[in-house]
């Protein structure tokens, strides 16, 4: 199917899901801005523009101060700002394949934007141009309407997947490219300039500020620094780009065969659990579950490696395998590189928190087809995490000369994007980056 008609059924869809949501908290109308700019304190430079998120939900324009005036029953209203100006350039909107789902309205200037959204009765305003949607006399990003779009928007559809996996493409080359620079002696900055060249794009478009992390560097998890330490033994590289807005989320650990044989049988283990975990996938299953497997696997095989000396089960029900593994097994992916609704029990806003035991896990619903997935275990040795363990009762329970050896080789990442569909997990990751 083409991405014309593609983007068609998604918008179909979308619109449906808007008349829902609508009924359901007593809104007529639903206005969505694409965002307004903003500067540095005392600066007159702006930071890079990333478009409000449910704009782009709805519709790929880039660029500030759009709206889509959206109505049951109506064709959805695409008012765009298209300003003259010679400080910056301003391309032509063109013929793009998603123009004629829209009733276009091309406004000169930010008033004559909102002078166009007029003032609807009982609307509803998504974005941050509040004191323009204020004078339109529009309710502010209303918690229960909210709700409603962001569980709407955890479920992909074929449009949504299309321009996932061609942001998944895109990436599987950055990656390719990085750990060929690593494998070659490259410093962090010259893995980050390869995968950045290799996608194509510059540092702002990709899906996230790139982790490229070295030895024990690659035991902080949103490590973002770059040094110029070449020659590393680890390389943890955790980025991806995008398309049409929508990311990949892609994250792979290289060992050289330099590196200690214990911390590449880890490595090893942890990529082949990875795989078994992204096969438990499956409509019905609350992700808590596979959160929960996943420490079991880690555990096994920290117990294989005699860095744990219990079984699994009396790892995870003591907490020792927390230390080595304390964020979320993933996370849903979409317009959003940690997307909406993770927590949501029900489109009317109520709450499923994370367990006390896992505070960190970013989802807890039940995987329903049109889910969109991460799956990342990881195993690090993180010193501060694993200082309360080193005392007591307990401390007996670890290897302790073991742990100081490999704590200098940092930590290991695995991970995947994975569609819920009736018929099983789709790993969109593996078909484009295999290893």
């Amino acid at each position: 199917m083409s991405l014309t008609a593609l983007f068609h059924d998604h918008l179909s869809e979308r619109m449906h899901w808007v008349a829902t949501a609508l009924s359901a908290t007593r809104f007529d109308t639903l206005i969505i801005s694409s965002g307004e700019p903003f500067t540095y304190f005392a600066d007159d430079q702006e930071a890079p523009f990333n478009t409000t998120p449910h704009f782009r939900h709805y519709c790929p324009l880039e660029g500030p101060h759009h709206v889509l005036k959206l109505q049951p029953g109506r064709k959805p209203q695409l008012i765009r700002y298209a300003p003259e100006d010679f400080w910056y350039e301003q391309l032509p909107l063109g013929n793009p394949f998603w123009l004629n789902d829209f009733d276009l309205v091309e406004a000169p200037t930010v008033d004559a934007v909102w002078e166009a959204v007029g003032k609807p009765m009982r609307g509803a305003y998504v974005g941050n141009e509040l004191v323009r949607a204020t004078g339109a006399e529009l309710e502010l990003n209303p918690s229960s309407l909210m709700s409603y779009l962001d569980w709407g928007r955890a479920l992909k559809t074929p449009y949504e997947v299309a321009c996932t996996e061609e942001a998944t493409i895109l990436g599987a080359k950055g990656h390719e490219a990085g750990r060929k620079a690593f494998l070659a002696g490259a410093s962090e900055l010259e893995i980050h300039y390869a995968f950045v060249q290799a996608v194509g794009c510059l540092d702002h478009e990709l899906a996230f500020p790139s982790i490229v992390a070295l030895d024990e560097k690659s035991a902080t998890l949103h490590y973002e620094k770059k040094r110029g330490f070449r020659k590393g033994r680890v390389l943890l590289l955790d980025c991806g780009a995008r398309h049409l807005g929508y990311p990949s989320d892609i994250t792979r650990t290289t060992v050289k065969d330099s590196c200690d044989t214990r911390f590449q049988a880890l490595r090893n283990g942890v990529e082949k659990l990875e795989r078994e975990l992204c096969d438990e996938v499956i409509a019905g299953r609350p992700w808590g579950q596979v959160h929960h497997l996943s420490h079991l696997k880690i555990g096994a095989l920290l117990q294989e490696a005699g860095i744990l000396k219990v079984d699994a089960e009396e790892a995870v029900a003591k907490g020792f395998t927390r230390p080595f593994f304390p964020h979320g097994l993933g996370h849903f992916l979409g317009i959003q590189v940690h997307d909406v609704a993770g927590k949501l029990a029900s489109p009317d806003g109520s709450v499923q928190p994370a367990p006390p035991a896992h505070p960190y896990l970013r989802t807890t619903q039940t995987l329903t087809p049109g889910h969109l997935i991460t799956v990342e275990p990881g195993l690090y040795f993180i010193p501060m995490l694993l200082r309360p363990f080193r005392e007591g009762d307990n401390a007996s329970r670890f290897d302790w000369k073991q742990i100081d050896e490999l704590t200098p080789l940092g930590g290991i990442r695995i991970e995947d994007n994975v569609l819920v569909t009736q018929d099983g997990p789709r790993n969109l990751t593996r078909k484009h980056l295999p290893d």
